[in-house]
């Protein structure tokens, strides 16, 4: 079909409107994800010190750590400037006191060598976060700076999400769904050295990209968005990326894909799976998967056997172990919201209220106003956000003992305000559309409100410490880098400007929508480029 002046003005607006739906996110997150980088002191995230010293030493060339006589673990050996001293965690499980008494990375009194229980994991996110530490011998600047590579690699994967999200004129609730995913926990692993932060903001892309995917090939469908070889693009780079960012990522793609076909039904996913680009694209995942999987077993990274002292309930049955996973929700769920720090900062209860009221108005009127298959969808994504950790969990345990923590279903919990706004904003949900803007509105303001005292409280636990009041705050045992105030008023702004934002986008109708629609073949969508702006 050849493109006539009467198309052009609706691709035009189209291609105008992706190219924002993806760098103004973009811009947003990386700004929160990086203020996240610098509010903590170093190593205060779970197990930061040991995928840190992964990453410095397999950048230098050592991809898998030495077995050592009397080292539990595999070691690996840290440049000068990098030496580790663990008196540099003092503070862990201390949140009375701040992080002063901790010393500097590498300040020479540490050990050239560091035996890490990462040691033989999947080498793609080391490298990827790794490479700062090439740039300087000082290990705290090398080690911020690899904080902050995570960062933006996590925020154009969120990113992507939401251009996808975003991109459709079926789109009234999702800002709300998206702000929802891309909440604190998510933005402050983002900005950490750990592959959680990875595996995360690559699932949150991989939902969102791959659902509109397959939304776009749904015969009846008649809302042109987002070219279906860009999309297939974000969705191969976020699935390899799941897939080898923990060991058990393989599993989490199949998971997600196995969803999100069973979401949008029948006869899109009929559509989809009848193209024969399909498996080309399906077999190149494939590759990246496979990669994932034969690292694993070759260097058996998902773990050998537990010793009793290493766990709760190693040795276990899987129906002891399912239980107990079960009778542990409330707290993982919590988890998920918001514990950071090695799971000793939580934050006071009332701040969970307000996210949890946002989530809740979500799933009730999906549930009650979208139409039968949304209330299945939300119940579905609802028990497999409680059921699949159990089962996963469950089943290793007499191996691995009771290890699981909150930030490990985050990939799931996510799903939950997702799916509730993504079947919203589908034709089953246009009887609430005369809510959208009030409710999305309010929900955005909600979620920003939560953000910025969760980012205060997080700064306050280390500044001066949970044992002294607020007003302590303006004596600083301990300052981040810039000072905790400048981040604070930084990361304000950034989470008000991001949340007004997503809320015009919650009222916008593209003008596109008021032009004659009209099927759109494969040669205009060669003519679209593979790059954030779409078409």
């Amino acid at each position: 079909m050849r493109v006539t002046a009467s198309d052009s003005p609706a691709i035009a607006v189209r291609r105008s409107r992706s190219v924002r739906t993806f760098w103004i996110p973009f811009v947003f997150l990386a700004v929160l994800s990086s203020l996240w980088a610098l509010a903590s002191p170093l190593f205060s995230v779970p197990d930061e010190n040991a995928h840190a010293a992964k990453a410095i030493a397999q950048v230098r060339g050592q991809v898998i750590g030495a077995v050592e006589p009397g080292a539990k673990y595999l070691v690996v050996q840290l440049p000068p400037g990098y030496h580790y001293n663990h008196s540099a965690m003092c503070f862990l499980f201390v949140p009375e006191d701040s992080a002063h008494c901790a010393v500097h990375f590498g300040d020479g009194t540490g050990s050239s060598t560091f035996d890490t229980w990462v040691g033989a994991y999947n080498p793609i996110y080391y490298y990827l976060v790794g490479w700062p530490s090439l740039l300087t011998d000082q290990g705290e600047a090398g080690v911020y700076g690899m904080r902050i590579a995570g960062a933006l690699l996590c925020s154009a994967l969120l990113a992507f999400g939401f251009q996808a999200a975003l991109s459709s004129r079926r789109s009234r609730w999702l800002p709300l769904g998206m702000m929802l995913v891309a909440g604190p926990m998510v933005l402050y692993l983002a900005g950490s050295v750990n592959p959680n932060g990875l595996e995360v903001a690559a699932a949150a892309g991989l939902w969102a990209t791959l659902l509109r995917l397959l939304e776009r090939h749904d015969p009846l469908s008649d809302d042109v968005g987002l070219p279906r070889a860009y999309l297939w693009t974000l969705v191969t780079v976020s699935a390899i990326l799941l897939a080898n960012a923990r060991s058990i990522g393989p599993l989490w793609v199949v998971v997600i894909v196995a969803a999100c076909v069973a979401v949008v039904g029948w006869r899109a996913a009929r559509a989809f799976f009848s193209r024969g680009r399909t498996y080309i694209w399906v077999g190149v995942i494939a590759v990246g998967m496979l990669f994932s999987a034969a690292w694993t077993i070759a260097t058996n990274g998902a773990g050998g056997q537990a010793g009793a002292n290493d766990a709760p309930l190693v040795g276990a049955s899987v129906v002891s172990g399912v239980a107990a996973m079960l009778r542990r929700t409330p707290g993982y769920v919590q988890q998920g919201l918001g514990v950071f720090g090695w799971l000793d900062t939580p934050l006071p209860w009332m701040l969970y209220a307000l996210v949890v009221v946002a989530i809740g108005v979500l799933v009730i009127l999906a549930v009650s106003g979208a139409g039968r298959r949304a209330a299945v969808v939300v119940v579905c994504a609802l028990a497999g956000a409680v059921l699949i950790p159990a089962v996963v969990q469950g089943v290793q345990i007499s191996r691995t003992g009771l290890i699981w923590q909150g930030r490990y279903g985050l990939l799931l919990y996510i799903a939950v305000p997702l799916l509730a706004a993504w079947m919203l904003s589908r034709a089953g949900g246009s009887r609430l559309d005369f809510l959208s803007v009030r409710v999305v509105r309010i929900g955005l303001a909600l979620c920003a409100l939560f953000g910025v005292l969760a980012f205060f409280t997080v700064l306050r636990r280390y500044v001066t410490g949970f044992g002294h009041g607020i007003g302590a705050m303006f004596h600083p045992e301990w300052q981040p880098p810039l000072g905790w105030e400048l981040l604070l008023v930084l990361y304000g702004l950034a989470t008000v400007g991001f949340a007004v934002w997503l809320g015009f986008q919650t009222g916008h109708r593209d003008p596109a929508a008021d032009l004659p629609e009209r099927p759109v073949d494969a040669t205009i969508e060669a003519a679209s480029p593979a790059v954030p702006g779409g078409r």
